[in-house]
């Protein structure tokens, strides 16, 4: 996931536009031998969306090191991932697929699945055991191979508690003390973004996840605002509105990158992320890399907790080279995966259970260091209590309702409405269920 963090909101919102698009002939193209394969050595086509430095060089080397032993040439194409699913699109009408390629979305894996493009991967997933909700079968068939979470959970200056003598929450109440607590002294006592953007809808609804609220029922109706859950939203939209009140100014407009700067700066006690953050904090302020702690989000009466669900994977497209597409991803699962996830040793979580007992994956330095947090993400996946959730993910299967939902930025704009129009809580819910309707209709 090359910066999901910054391209989340852009990836998910190609959904519409590009299922469209798809209609247009894309399986003709994708059944043309491309010039490309053309030749005489074989050659794999590989989309890559984790742009950073040491992940392109790693799946280079790997390529290398394929091409070394069998002879195969593996090409590493690498783009931001809100490009992705467009020129895996556009390389399908133009006769020119791509073998390999990087989704981070769901929803795009079902229209591709859906239209016949993807290659079931079951015979490279069904030999390892995998954490909870990440392999988004249909009809039984595995269609990509995860190789990571994004899950988002809270953090907290372990620091600053002490100091303050304060405890770890367990209510909503408990939390926004301490946030009260530590908002002072040049420093905002939380973080959690409002603006109609990816972060807002990745970060801020882990609260409302614990609590227990949903946006669909088992038959796709919209629940939002039912008897049952529409108090249970209102009651989360309260206390959010009191928690904005010890945001720092700006919030309003804050995403990926300020909720980054602003922990890592000290300038907030309390924020949520994935484990980036962790490495931002080693690369930009080695003081603190020693004062955080991590922790799900709550609910109100102390019962349950959660985090707020990402993902990201490979999938395998049906193309002339799709069986050597499949031998190569056979291969670098199972020989260069773990030197992959060090590219990103604390934010590439890993969604295969055996990787967090494999010593070669516990050797990155990293890794060792932050056993605590990485013993504390084990838990969030294997705690059957832990809720695990997103907007993208609601709902009984994989559908691109959901998504509709998440790009049309209904979530912020409930926010909006309590943090700056100043609506009812119970308006709020109204308003943004209504949206829910008129979008997946």
């Amino acid at each position: 996931m090359d910066e999901k963090d910054h391209k989340s909101d852009l990836s998910r919102r190609s959904v519409l536009k590009a299922a469209g698009a798809l209609a247009g002939g894309v399986m003709a193209g994708s059944l043309a031998a491309p010039a490309v394969h053309a030749q005489g050595t074989k050659t794999i086509r590989f989309l890559n969306a984790e742009t950073s430095i040491d992940s392109i060089r790693a799946l280079k080397v790997a390529a290398a090191e394929y091409e070394r032993q069998f002879g195969t040439k593996v090409v590493i194409d690498s783009v931001p991932l809100d490009g992705v699913f467009t020129k895996v699109t556009t390389s399908l009408r133009g006769g020119t697929p791509y073998d390999i390629a990087t989704f981070a979305f769901v929803g795009h894996v079902l229209i591709l699945a859906s239209e016949g493009h993807l290659m079931p991967l079951n015979e490279l997933t069904d030999k390892y055991k995998w954490g909870p909700n990440i392999l988004f079968p249909i009809d039984g068939k595995v269609y990509w191979y995860p190789y990571d979470y994004n899950l988002a959970w809270i953090y907290y200056r372990k620091d600053l508690y002490e100091k303050n003598k304060l405890n770890v929450p367990k209510t909503w109440a408990e939390f926004l003390k301490n946030a009260q607590t530590l908002n002072g002294d040049g420093r905002a006592g939380a973080l959690y973004p409002i603006g109609s953007n990816g972060a807002t809808n990745w970060l801020s609804p882990g609260f409302m996840w614990a609590e227990g609220a949903k946006i669909f029922d088992d038959k796709w109706n919209i629940v939002f605002d039912s008897a049952e859950i529409g108090p249970k939203v209102a009651a989360y939209l309260d206390f959010f509105g009191e928690l904005y009140k010890t945001m720092p100014s700006g919030a309003s407009q804050a995403s990926f990158g300020e909720v980054l700067s602003n922990f890592t700066s000290d300038k907030v006690a309390h924020t949520a992320y994935a484990g980036r953050l962790i490495e931002g904090l080693e690369r930009n302020n080695p003081k603190l890399a020693d004062q955080y702690g991590i922790m799900p989000y709550m609910d109100s009466a102390g019962k349950h907790q959660a985090v707020n669900h990402g993902y990201d994977g490979w999938v395998v497209l049906k193309t002339p080279q799709s069986d050597e597409a499949m031998k190569f991803m056979k291969w670098f699962t199972e020989n260069q995966y773990i030197n992959f996830l060090h590219t990103a040793p604390l934010h590439f979580q890993p969604p295969r259970l055996d990787v967090y007992d494999d010593a070669r994956w516990r050797a990155h330095p990293l890794i060792e260091k932050h056993n605590a947090a990485v013993e504390e993400m084990r838990r969030f996946l294997t705690d059957k209590n832990i809720i695990l959730t997103s907007i993208d993910t609601q709902g009984p299967a994989p559908s691109l309702k959901p998504g509709k939902i998440f790009e049309a930025f209904v979530f912020p704009e409930m926010l909006q409405n309590k943090c700056l129009k100043n609506m009812s809580s119970a308006e709020c819910v109204k308003v943004a269920a209504d949206r829910m309707r008129q979008v997946i209709a």
